[in-house]
């Protein structure tokens, strides 16, 4: 079939508006170069994206916002999200009841499951403070340049006994990096605890695809087209599905691994982790609090009111409870997880209509330590590659590689290596 050009030539095409793709297009805009943002999908946001369901709001899995990373707090205006906190903390349904981890030092009156004995022996409790302490005061660069091994390594190594990274940890981190086996990299788990004992876990008013939208009306007219998919790179630039091609002098792939891994052959990516969520409507809430609660049975990685964190997710009344599972489970485990949360939040839950349903393939790129927390974005000349798959598996990382990648083009481009 003949190619038709798209009528005009871009300095860089940037193929991918998630995270990454929107964070390195405002970089390359700011710097006055001519740019084309084109997403295949109908909207800006990737996996960070929100539908109006039955009346709820829902994300695309469930998504926190924390709002201690470096590059949100660069780059986004947290006040225009009308942001609504999590509790600090995480409820633990254990065979001895409900106790609840929290951080003593921002709710010093709530934290009597942290006494000795009850979800923590002495020696554990101290062994956390340890941990805490330097992972919350130890510069970033100092965690990224630690020795490395698995987050079960970092966890044994801090003298955390076994009983509570059983009780806790696996429980908890389970839902952080979608694995069950500890098995992510030592050095990623210091960041990410050292973000969560700095930062505020919250919802954004209108759902987690807010935070996309917001970075993409800030760039110029013109940048972003959406409903466009890249079939090929091309020796110009990238030809689109529908025929025509576009030409510019450097290409950025911004996309999630498996799609850059068809776009740039020969570029290796790691693992990506699936999760599915379930969106459950309640006609009253099992929680009143703003809580995140974990199981130490793991038959599901957390759960959550919501309709508690964010009121207007809901249109009726009723409560909405999200609940993520590792994998794409069938009919009957769906009923098992059910089951599971009447136990969990003390409720009869044979009145909940399951409303939605989301299984979001390559959620998170898989970390296994020793795992390298940053991977080059320069793939070839006039050639680029960001995403979280190229960094860490977080919002963070997503955005700090779109901006890497932005800097390395803008190099390239001036010294004539593009």
């Amino acid at each position: 079939m003949a190619r038709t050009t798209d009528g005009g030539s871009y300095d860089v095409v940037v193929v991918g508006a998630g995270a990454s793709g929107l964070s390195c297009a405002g970089d390359l805009c700011a710097a006055g170069l001519r740019v084309l943002l084109l997403e295949a999908g109908d909207a800006v946001g990737g996996r960070m994206r929100t539908d109006r369901v039955a009346g709820f709001t829902v994300d695309r899995g469930f998504q926190v916002f924390n709002t201690s990373y470096p590059q949100v707090k660069r780059r986004v205006d947290l006040p225009a999200l009308r942001l609504r906190p999590f509790t600090p903390g995480v409820l633990v349904h254990t065979e001895d009841g409900p106790r609840l981890f929290t951080d003593p030092s921002r709710r010093p009156l709530r934290s009597r499951d942290l006494l000795p004995g009850r979800l923590a022996s002495g020696r554990d409790l101290l062994a956390l403070s340890a941990l805490s302490a330097r992972d919350a005061l130890a510069p970033a660069s100092v965690l990224r340049r630690g020795a490395d091994g698995t987050t079960l390594d970092a966890l044994t190594a801090a003298g955390v006994s076994p009983r509570l990274v059983e009780t806790f940890f696996r429980p908890f981190l389970s839902g952080v990096f979608l694995e069950d086996r500890l098995e992510t990299s030592a050095r990623f788990f210091h960041l990410v605890w050292r973000s969560m004992l700095r930062g505020t876990l919250c919802l954004p008013a209108g759902g987690i695809g807010a935070v996309p939208a917001q970075l993409a009306s800030r760039l110029p007219p013109g940048v972003v087209r959406c409903g466009a998919p890249v079939s090929a790179l091309t020796s110009g630039g990238v030809a689109l599905d529908d025929g025509r091609e576009v030409s510019s002098r450097a290409v950025v792939v911004a996309t999630g691994g498996r799609v850059a891994a068809e776009l740039l052959p020969g570029l290796r990516v790691p693992d990506g982790r699936t999760v599915t969520t379930l969106y459950h409507a309640a006609a009253r809430p099992p929680l009143e609090e703003p809580l995140l609660v974990v199981d130490s049975r793991r038959r599901f990685l957390n759960t959550c009111v919501l309709t508690a964190v964010q009121p207007g997710f809901s249109t009726d009344g009723r409560a909405l409870v999200s609940t993520s599972v590792l994998g794409s489970p069938d009919a009957a485990h769906t009923d098992t997880v059910r089951h599971a949360l009447g136990e969990v939040y003390g409720v009869d839950t044979d009145g909940w209509e399951l409303v939605h349903r989301v299984t979001v393939t390559d959620a998170l790129p898989a970390m296994p330590g020793p795992s390298p927390l940053l991977r080059a974005t320069r793939w070839a000349p006039g050639r680029y590659v960001c995403g979280d798959h190229r960094a860490t598996g977080s919002l963070q990382g997503a955005l700090a590689s779109g901006a890497r990648a932005a800097r390395t083009v803008l190099d390239d481009l001036r010294s004539g290596r593009a």
